[in-house]
């Protein structure tokens, strides 16, 4: 029947016959073995050997599929412990044998001995005398060998041993079932617990046909969680085995058949029973993996009830290796360095569902998928509508809870980057858009496995592999058990019930909408907001999630550097700086919760206020990285002294945008000096003009005489060389000579050109205005064109602030105003002011008391109360 065991006697004369040796393989029945040879280099051959002079009942044996008439044939009595007496005494043992009879069709008779040679236990005469087989009919006892055989069966039948016992032999049949009507059913009925078994047949490595004790279910198993290769079946019904198929059977036969093992039933698939098989010596599904006679599959993997892990860990020991069917395998990354491989990170950003931005430890940036997911995506045709862009953060279900999921939960924080694969990148389709070169991994945080988090939650999806498709998560299992758990509990893209709609209102850019919304975000004072974009280091794109809008903002109070636009026709250079205040600004505040005070909204519609992330200002951050200068603006904000201390110090550094700033030597012509007594050392003026804020332009008059010389040559100078009309073109600026309504030539500035024919012009001598107010005309009527004494009391960035005499009577000015009530009294709380602040408090009260011009109504200043909301 097959090829013949291995030799091991010599040869001898025809009455003497040679002595081969083998190992058993399988006992067929209680007179029929398959013995194997020693295997070289792949599966050994074998024989069926008969048992000469003996007969043993015929096992079950279930009707053929092609017979439609055909009748499952029961056992024969005594026959089913016949088999079992010879597997237990026999499998995987080393015998020797002899042929003696070889018949036309080709079965080979002949006797086994257990052992290397003739001299151990006789198999057949075991069997007889156990009561397990009888002589055959008819045989007579002319040799020793026949002779032995009939002693012994006289000794059983005196024992009364087995089939020669009382009684015909009914319960050594075994009522055999070949299938099971609800496998469902019967598999969870044992709980996963072991159940005892036979194996009877193996089909291939991880498929085998088992006996399940003690109810003698005949059931196929498939071993969870793994494939070997197998034989296909070609059309004129020959086998092809596929590589290592042949290799990964023996491998399993000469382990498990005909072995006493335990079985898990895990699950079932068809009529077959998904389950594990354990041996005393160890799990045959993790070491097929090992030997690289297996690899693990996806779709079983998930009940295999003894972690799939382990299988996984089986199969990549494998691998490594390049074991058997691994003797092609590249690993998906080869060619990465161990530090590419495995790093830690810090996470900038949040792109999708299922990629993000970090920042390694050299700087650089990489953007980073997370392996083996699909982000929410839109299923069939999209109903959006066609003139509507589609945003798809808002606009796909749960694309929203996914990333602020991602957010939340990373963002700033450091994480454990594996890298799985590298997905190369692929051209567009007409389904499937291009696709970059992408970089996946497991990314982990505090132990937690990122991805497996997203799916457990519904917010993302398991991508299904083929079988051969190595490029996949080094924690594939976990997943498909985390979407199986967020299926089963009906979570997010699982869940039936109604999908959640973001109706958020983008705001940036419309300036009708901004002004509407614009005093609510003033009253609102300091608002919570998530910034979305980052365009420029003090430009950005906001969240608001109270308000569900988005927002363009502009940070308050400082000069940042411009970046680089793109222009029509043309792209416009970035200033200086601009990349580095951008990039610090989204390393500090990109999807970062903060909080906002906004203050004012510009002509396109952008707000302007203040951002605060962890308390901090970003853009005191910004003047004090040397990264931004603070602007005039900032003067009237409550956090100017923060910016100015924050820009000097960034001055003392010259670093960046102050890298060529040269300190100004102080100017000692406006020194602000703290006395302890008032100065006061008039000296004698001209007053020449009044402003309506009583500002006054005078003339000193000790000098007065060079004025009136340089006046005298310069209208003589123009009398001889009278200007020509039209020669001189004037610019804003500029100085030059200018004729009054008294029809005299005086010094000017050019202020303002309206047009060729109208320009404005200030007297810089005199510094004429023609507004007046009531106090102003007072004082003009009194002091205007005349000798005056004038004291400078203090200093200020504008202009000196003095107090005035008249020439003759030494009067006040500024107190005769104060006393008709044509002016308020600006408290001031330096010593040396005291006495003439307290004059003119006192004057104050009186003009008050007499309802003279402003208190006419008395003191107006009481609605400034909080009631009437000024301290707004």
């Amino acid at each position: 029947m097959a090829s013949s065991a291995q030799s091991g006697g010599s040869s001898g004369g025809p009455a003497v016959p040679t002595v081969q040796r083998g190992i058993i393989k399988m006992v067929l029945s209680g007179c029929a073995i398959i013995v194997r040879g020693q295997p070289r280099g792949g599966p050994p051959p074998e024989r069926q050997i008969n048992l000469s002079n003996i007969r043993a009942g015929n096992l079950a044996r279930r009707a053929a599929a092609t017979q439609p008439d055909a009748k499952d044939t029961p056992d024969e009595p005594w026959a089913f412990p016949a088999r079992e007496f010879l597997r237990k005494k026999l499998i995987g043992k080393e015998v020797c044998f002899t042929i003696e009879n070889k018949t036309p069709q080709g079965r080979e008779y002949g006797m086994i001995y257990l052992g290397k040679d003739t001299n151990g236990e006789n198999i057949a005469e075991s069997l007889v005398a156990e009561g397990l087989a009888t002589r055959r009919e008819g045989m007579r006892a002319n040799n020793p060998e026949q002779n032995r055989l009939s002693e012994c069966e006289e000794q059983a039948k005196a024992a009364k041993k087995g089939m020669w016992s009382e009684g015909n032999g009914s319960h050594t049949i075994r009522d055999l079932k070949y299938t099971i009507e609800n496998p469902r059913h019967f598999v969870d009925s044992h709980h996963q617990k072991p159940v005892n078994a036979i194996i009877e047949h193996v089909r291939d490595g991880s498929v085998v046909r088992a006996l399940l004790l003690p109810d003698y279910y005949l059931v196929t198993v498939m071993l969870s969680g793994i494939k070997c290769p197998t034989f296909r079946r070609e059309a004129d019904g020959s086998e092809t085995p596929e590589p290592f198929a042949a290799e990964a059977k023996f491998f399993t036969e000469s382990r498990l058949l005909q072995r006493d093992v335990q079985i898990i039933l895990e699950s079932c698939h068809n009529q077959n029973i998904l389950g594990t098989i354990l041996h005393p010596n160890g799990n045959i599904t993790e070491l097929l993996l090992k030997e690289g006679f297996a690899r693990c599959v996806d779709w079983s993997i998930a009940v295999y009830t003894r972690g799939a892990e382990k299988l996984r860990a089986a199969e990549r020991f494998a691998k490594e290796r390049r074991l058997r069917i691994w003797r092609d395998y590249v690993a998906p990354t080869a060619n990465l360095d161990q530090k590419d491989k495995q790093f830690v990170a810090k996470v900038m950003q949040v792109l999708n569902a299922d990629a993000i931005v970090v920042k390694l430890n050299s700087g650089d940036y990489k953007t980073i998928h997370l392996s083996s997911i699909r982000p929410p995506r839109l299923e069939g045709e999209n109903t959006q509508d066609k003139n509507k862009k589609l945003r798809p953060l808002y606009d796909i279900p749960y694309m929203f809870e996914a990333r602020e999921f991602l957010r939340k939960k990373l963002i700033g924080k450091k994480v454990n980057v594996t890298v799985d694969y590298i997905r190369p990148a692929s051209p567009a389709t007409e389904t499937v858009p291009a696709f970059s070169e992408r970089t996946c991994a497991t990314v982990t945080i505090g132990g937690i496995n990122i991805a497996e988090a997203l799916v457990s939650k519904g917010l993302a999806t398991v991508i299904r592999y083929r079988q051969d498709d190595d490029q996949r998560s080094s924690h594939y299992d976990e997943l498909l058990a985390a979407e199986a758990r967020a299926i089963k509990n009906g979570k997010g893209l699982h869940s039936k019930k109604e999908v959640p709609i973001h109706r958020v209102a983008d705001i940036s850019g419309d300036t009708q909408k901004a002004k509407q919304f614009l005093p609510f975000l003033q009253r609102a004072g300091r608002s919570e907001a998530v910034v979305e974009y980052v365009f420029s280091g003090s430009r950005l794109k906001l969240y608001l999630p109270k308000e569900t809008c988005l927002i363009t903002f502009l940070l308050a109070g400082i000069e940042c550097p411009r970046g680089a636009r793109n222009l029509p026709g043309l792209v416009q250079e970035g200033e200086p700086f601009s990349e580095e205040a951008t990039l610090f600004t989204k390393e500090l505040v990109l999807q970062r919760e903060v909080e906002v005070e906004v203050e004012s909204m510009d002509k396109a519609g952008n707000f302007i206020g203040w951002l605060h992330i962890d308390g901090a200002n970003l853009s005191v951050l910004l003047v004090e990285h040397a990264l931004s200068k603070v602007h005039f603006t900032a003067e009237r904000s409550s956090y100017y002294k923060s910016l100015l201390s924050a820009e000097e110090a960034a001055k003392q550094k010259k670093e960046k945008v102050w890298a060529h700033y040269e300190e100004q030597p102080v100017e000692e012509v406006m020194p602000v000096l703290e006395e302890k007594e008032r100065s006061a050392s008039y000296k004698p003026v001209f007053v020449t003009e009044i402003t309506d804020d009583l500002h006054f332009y005078v003339q000193d008059v000790e000098t007065g005489t060079q004025l009136e010389k340089l006046m005298e040559n310069m209208r003589n100078d123009i009398a001889s060389h009278p200007p020509v009309e039209g020669s001189y073109a004037p610019r804003r600026g500029e100085f030059c000579i200018a004729k009054f309504v008294d029809g005299e030539w005086y010094r000017a500035r050019v202020e303002k050109v309206e047009s060729p024919a109208k320009i404005h012009v200030f007297y810089i001598d005199y510094g004429n205005d023609d507004a007046r107010t009531d106090a102003v005309d007072s004082v003009v009527r009194d002091i205007q064109n005349t000798q005056c004494l004038l004291n400078v009391e203090h200093l200020s960035a504008g202009c000196p602030h003095v107090t005035l005499q008249f020439a003759d009577s030494k009067g006040d000015v500024g107190l005769g105003l104060v006393k008709e009530g044509l002016v308020m009294v600006e408290v001031r709380k330096e010593k040396q002011f005291q006495k003439v602040i307290t004059e003119y408090l006192n004057a104050q009260e009186s003009a008050k008391s007499a309802r003279l011009n402003l208190w006419r109504y008395g003191d107006f200043r009481a609605d400034d109360a909080d009631e009437f909301g000024y301290s707004r």
